[in-house]
């Protein structure tokens, strides 16, 4: 029911309480802007997977292993002598040293190693964040494009603390707070608790993403070093159940090897 106003002050009032203009001064987005700037945010949503890599076959690797090739910077003194042993790893006379790798005792492989994993992604975008859900063990990577910093509380992590902003048509995903404990490819390369990825992820057309990242480590690089992947959408592909524990009989498979040699 409406209510009428006899006084001329009680009229007043009610126009400085109601009035919708006064109410269109607080500093909550209004629905149309906030509806404006989701449009106007470039969408990188799909289902995606890294195309094989042709220069790793005349490298000598599979093709569904990068090993980044002439892109990487030299490493540093202090590098180069932790990467004869994990080089050793993929390379020595006994394979069964390849189950050192980390990966193989189900901790996570890190960035941009999750890449090479030749697993698909889903990017999935949300206001104020953008969703990376990988196949491979199900991981889930947030980058957060809401403003906010680097949380430097968290402590060293596996997949390290990841922030964005958008460039043009380009998410750029800063990465830092990394544990030294992944390596960054199948070779052996290593880094350091000082590694710090951007990565630059753009849609070229509807079916083809890239992603460019530079890894930035002076502890293990003597210089910055940028390097690209293309990845291809398959709408009609889903995320499948992978979990690193069902596959943990790698661990199985070499201490029964090591039994079977020593009788």
């Amino acid at each position: 029911m409406r209510h009428r106003y006899t006084s001329p002050v009680l009229a007043l009032v009610a126009i400085l309480v109601f009035s919708p203009a006064l109410f269109s001064q607080n500093t909550e987005p209004q629905p149309a802007v906030a509806a404006q700037a989701e449009a106007s945010t470039p969408d990188l949503s799909g289902l995606w997977i890294r195309l094989r890599d042709k220069g790793a076959v005349a490298r000598g690797y599979p093709s569904f292993i990068l090993d980044y090739g002439s892109a990487m910077s030299p490493m540093t003194p202090w590098a180069a002598s932790k990467f004869k042993t994990t080089y050793a790893m993929y390379h020595g006379d006994d394979a069964r040293t390849v189950l050192s790798d980390p990966i193989f005792q189900c901790y996570p492989p890190g960035v941009p190693r999750i890449y090479l994993m030749n697993f698909p992604v889903q990017i999935v975008q949300i206001p104020g964040q953008v969703i990376m859900l990988f196949e491979y063990d199900h991981f889930i990577r947030r980058i957060y494009t809401d403003g906010r910093p680097h949380d430097k509380d968290q402590g060293p992590l596996w997949m390290g603390d990841t922030i964005g902003k958008w460039e043009g048509d380009t998410l750029v995903a800063d990465t830092d707070s990394f544990n030294d404990k992944t390596l960054l490819d199948r070779v052996g390369h290593i880094h350091s608790d000082a590694l710090h990825v951007v990565e630059r992820l753009r849609r070229i057309d509807r079916d083809t993403l890239e992603i460019e990242f530079t890894v930035d480590d002076a502890k293990a690089f003597t210089k910055p070093w940028s390097t690209k992947m293309i990845f291809q959408q398959h709408p009609d592909w889903k995320v499948m159940e992978n979990v690193c524990e069902d596959n943990a009989g790698f661990v199985d498979f070499n201490k029964k090897a090591t039994q079977g040699l020593k009788k």
